[in-house]
């Protein structure tokens, strides 16, 4: 299929502005259970616990969607597996909008945010597929900025837009408005190749069978175990972020200053940092662009630790912050193209992916650990520490398996 030539690119392939249309139905319907149903339901009556409950069931997919991965890439094409799972993301965008917010519809509330939380995952595997197959070696920096700019600015459109739309037009509003942009992304396949790949009930167990094989594969080789080692050490996490609510108190920094760094300033700051960050890393090993840009992070996290505690400098910093995450974000996507398989794009991705959300989650947990021993100052000291921890560990293990050098031949 010929592709339109302002979005090709030199080789004949996609521009990497394509995958930020194809990243935004993820992206959006994340950021409108998390930030817009959540202000609509906290504001109708539902108790804290019982909206927690119910993001949880967006977050919960997110993290063993590597188990059906392997249908997306042995069933269907990735085209079909985005256009079916983008309207399924339209779908229960528009019904969780439809639906009334108060206690007596959560059962069903609840079934429509993990049905959208599954279906945007499964856009995004189809996504990957499409980015592995389509993009050339010296794009792929590119590629991962673009493509976790649209995951951001969709999270973005989710929560700030829809949260604006539903206080100004009408609650329901929202979701229609957000799952018509869904759809319209679907246009952006016109501009993206796939290679065909027959399916029948024999060549669906020949698939699985392959996705094993690239999955060993990934695992024994070099570069496979030290990405899988890079994702899992505590760098690169942006844990803090997860913490800026709880701690903006001792920055003096009120309310509506920490739903803007939160929200849609801290939104456009991150995706300025996946859209710089991206050709960077097309210019130098990517393994060394992650690891640099997690030590960035942790630079800007002891800084504002020694910083003076104001709300201009809490702004400062988190935006700072924000924008070394958008480092990191297109980072991860680049070392994740550069080390999965074709034949099993959507499982391979997937699983780092995993691997990259568990530091996330335990680091979170030991910052509000070192807060409560030593304040917001030790939780940024403890990240910055952690993370050089994590480069040293790293270093050792890529200066231990190095490969030997071949003897030289005797004159």
């Amino acid at each position: 299929m010929p592709l339109h030539p302002i979005l090709e690119t030199e080789e004949g392939t996609a521009h990497p502005v394509v995958y930020t249309f194809l990243y935004l139905p993820f992206g959006i319907s994340a950021g409108y259970v998390i930030v817009t149903l959540a202000y609509l339901l906290a504001h109708a009556g539902v108790s804290v616990g019982a909206v927690a409950g119910l993001m949880a069931l967006q977050v919960f997919p997110q993290s063993w969607k590597v188990l059906w991965a392997p249908i997306v890439d042995a069933t269907l094409t990735a085209r079909r597996w985005f256009v079916l799972a983008t309207v399924a993301t339209a779908a229960t965008l528009v019904a969780t909008a439809l639906l009334p917010a108060r206690p007596g519809s959560l059962w069903l509330l609840g079934m429509f945010i993990f049905a959208s939380s599954v279906a945007g995952a499964t856009s995004a595997m189809a996504t990957e597929v499409l980015m592995t197959h389509a993009t050339p070696h010296h794009l792929r920096g590119r590629v991962g900025g673009w493509s976790q700019a649209g995951n951001l600015g969709g999270a973005g459109l989710g929560g700030g837009v829809g949260l604006w739309m539903a206080q100004h037009v009408a609650p329901w509003s929202a979701g229609v408005v957000l799952g018509l942009i869904c759809l319209a992304c679907i246009a952006a396949l016109w501009f993206v190749r796939e290679p065909a790949r027959p399916h029948s009930a024999l060549r669906f167990v020949a698939n699985l069978a392959t996705v094993g094989r690239d999955l060993w594969t990934i695992a024994r080789r070099r570069s496979g175990y030290l990405t899988v080692l890079l994702f899992l050490v505590p760098i690169c996490s942006g844990a803090a972020s997860n913490l800026w609510s709880a701690v903006a108190d001792d920055w003096r920094a009120s309310a509506d200053t920490v739903a803007l760094v939160n929200g849609a300033l801290g939104g456009l700051v991150s995706m300025a940092g996946c859209l710089i960050g991206g050709p960077l890393f097309d210019r130098m090993d990517r393994r060394t662009g992650y690891w640099v840009s997690g030590l960035l992070q942790a630079a800007v996290a002891v800084g504002m630790a020694l910083a003076p505690r104001s709300p201009a400098a809490f702004v400062v910093f988190t935006c700072a912050y924000a924008f070394t995450n958008g480092f990191i974000y297109a980072a991860f996507t680049a070392v994740a193209l550069e080390t999965i398989s074709k034949g099993s794009a959507a499982t391979s991705y997937n699983l780092l992916a995993s691997c990259s959300n568990v530091p996330i989650t335990y680091l979170t947990l030991v910052e509000g650990w070192a807060h409560g021993r030593w304040g917001s100052g030790g939780m940024l000291y403890a990240e910055g520490a952690l993370a050089v921890a994590a480069v040293v560990v790293f270093g050792l293990a890529t200066l231990v398996t190095q490969p030997s050098l071949p003897e030289p031949a005797r004159g």
